[in-house]
């Protein structure tokens, strides 16, 4: 008799095959047949109308803070993501010698908007090594599996000291240092390592993040560090300006080693000018020996403003702030007076911006999200639209909309995105081999952008509900985000509904499978607050054979497990 068989499902398998239908069984956690009519389980679930899949991989997550103290890291967990990987970007929070936590809380305040009380009160730091590290979030019950990357940030800290954290040059014994603990921390458990490149990451005095503007010898040491090893991705963000325009030594550095660099550019935007060559050139440089992948996004990244984030546009309002403190019921209450109406509104920006150094392009890149959210807004659902349409200033119609829903509306900014007023740019690059599905942030900007949906929003809105513009093939979209990514990392155990393999799963109703708006809750260490977005459609959640979430909720049940190195099936 089997653990667990789900009967009757429609198998989308994660291999990019034809859906199919048929039983699912698992036994000990691992999966031991698909398809056909399975023996009995001492559990059955009727999957009857459901898609049957493998847990969603994400690859791009910021949970190094939230992994201390949320067994669930919400909201990705609800959202069917039963892996995920952290220490992104350059930060994170391991390895760290005694006196430097402070500096590490707030890089990542600075970077990732997770506020130093919260991250204070969350993280005890009983460890200096990777290693140690690992042992640490292995002490934790949790119901998902997490693994870490080396950030580039801590690591240039643990090194360098206070050298490191003013990006200084590197010497040839630093140099050496660097190498050896990437080493160390990969054999230790590491999947890889990261680091930041980008001039949009810096520190609350306006300083680069640590790393920044290494030199390529140090940037090549911790590529080497994980050849080495012999394992291990190295996650590069970078604007692509200088040294990193050419990519010469990223390509070089993957022929060396063997090992895959996963770049996220920022450079031009998503779909600016250029991408498109630059995800050939990548393909060309595969199929030469390079190991190059590109990460994207499955929608404009983008700012959400409103009367709780962070980005609340009337935070410079001497009057605003006479009523700031205020609950928000009765702050909106406030607003709507007709005084307190014109005098915020005589005192808000000419011109809106935002945290992170993007165009704003103006009213004309600012929208009302609403409640389903949308989030391929037309241009004449601008503010700048509304506001000629109807005769008022878009600092009114700003003014406005933050009061809808009770003052819990959002306004929504994407980047890089009033070029077409759509995301048809996106649907070419979705399907270009070199791109790899990434970046929902999950963890991050806590109170300033909310895409830790992104694996609904994938299957909702490219798969399903984008009918005129062309679609994604649900099987290839199920593949992108889950054998793909597992299988970047070197996590040949999962990703697929396969005998042999892990049996992470989701059951989902995939006709009502929906995203609601993102609302901040406050819910975190230290009363901080954070976006939230709930899901529906999601009938069960599985990780290693065990229900985590049925329709919904979560069960109790906390089987996942920190990753340690790539991991082989069975």
């Amino acid at each position: 008799m089997h653990d667990l068989v789900i009967r009757n499902g429609t198998i989308v398998d994660g291999t990019g095959r034809s859906a199919y239908r048929g039983d699912l069984a698992v036994d000990g956690g691992i999966i031991t047949s698909v398809g056909g009519k399975a023996a009995a389980g001492r559990r059955e679930i009727d999957a009857s109308g459901l898609l049957v899949a493998p847990g969603w991989v994400d690859i791009h997550s910021h949970y190094d803070g939230q992994v201390a103290w949320d067994p669930y890291l919400s909201p990705s967990s609800w959202h069917g993501v039963t892996t995920v990987i952290m220490g992104n970007c350059g930060v994170g929070f391991a390895p760290v010698r005694r006196g430097s936590e402070d500096y590490l809380l707030n890089l990542m305040d600075a970077v990732e908007d997770i506020p130093v009380p919260t991250l204070a009160a969350g993280i005890n730091f009983e460890w200096e090594t990777f290693g140690e590290y690992l042992d640490s979030l292995s002490r934790m019950k949790r119901a998902i599996d997490i693994g870490a990357q080396v950030p580039h940030c801590a690591l240039r800290v643990y090194v360098m000291g206070e050298r490191g954290a003013a990006n200084e040059p590197a010497t040839a014994d630093e140099i050496a240092q660097i190498r050896a603990v990437v080493r160390d921390s990969v054999r230790a458990g590491a999947l890889g390592a990261s680091t930041s490149r980008t001039r949009v990451h810096r520190t609350r005095d306006g300083e680069l993040v640590p790393g920044t503007l290494a030199g390529i010898d140090e940037v090549m040491a911790i590529g080497r560090g994980l050849g080495d090893a012999g394992s291990g991705v190295f996650e590069v963000i970078s604007d692509m300006h200088g040294v990193d325009q050419a990519m010469d030594w990223m390509t070089e550095l993957t022929r060396e080693t063997g090992l895959p660099l996963s770049l996220a550019a920022l450079g031009n935007g998503p779909t600016g000018p250029g991408v498109r060559r630059r995800l050939d050139f990548m393909k060309e440089c595969n199929e030469r020996g390079a190991r190059l992948v590109s990460q994207i996004a499955v929608r404009s990244p983008g700012q959400l403003n409103g009367l709780e984030t962070s980005t609340n546009p009337l935070l410079n309002s001497p009057s605003y702030q006479e009523i700031a403190y205020l609950p928000l019921d009765e702050r909106v209450a406030k607003m709507r007076e007709p005084r307190m109406r014109a005098r915020i509104i005589a005192e808000m920006p000419e011109q809106p911006g935002n945290p992170f150094g993007m165009p704003t392009e103006g009213y004309v890149n600012l929208f009302v999200l609403g409640d389903p959210p949308n989030y391929e807004p037309g241009a004449e659902m601008s503010l700048a639209a509304i506001a000629q349409r109807e005769g008022r200033s878009p600092h009114e119609v700003y003014y406005d909309a933050l009061l809808l829903r009770n003052g819990r509306e959002l306004i929504y900014q994407p980047f890089n995105y009033t070029r077409s007023y759509s995301l048809d740019p996106l649907l070419d690059l979705l399907q270009h081999p070199v791109n790899v599905i990434s970046l929902s942030d999950g963890g991050a900007h806590c109170a300033q952008i909310c895409d830790a949906n992104a694996p609904t929003f994938l299957l909702t809105h490219w798969v399903r509900d984008r009918g005129r513009n062309g679609r994604l093939p649900l099987e290839f979209a199920v593949k992108r985000q889950t054998r793909e990514t597992a299988m970047l990392y070197g996590l040949e155990d999962r990703g697929a509904l396969l005998p042999g393999l892990k049996a992470d799963i989701n059951l989902i109703d995939f006709a009502n499978l929906n995203s609601h708006a993102p609302e901040i809750v406050h819910d975190f260490p230290a009363n901080g607050k954070r976006f939230i977005q709930r899901a529906e459609g999601y009938k069960y959640t599985i990780v290693s054979g065990e229900v985590v979430f049925q329709d919904g909720e979560p069960t109790g049940a906390m089987p996942g497990k920190v990753i340690r190195g790539a991991q082989a099936p069975g």
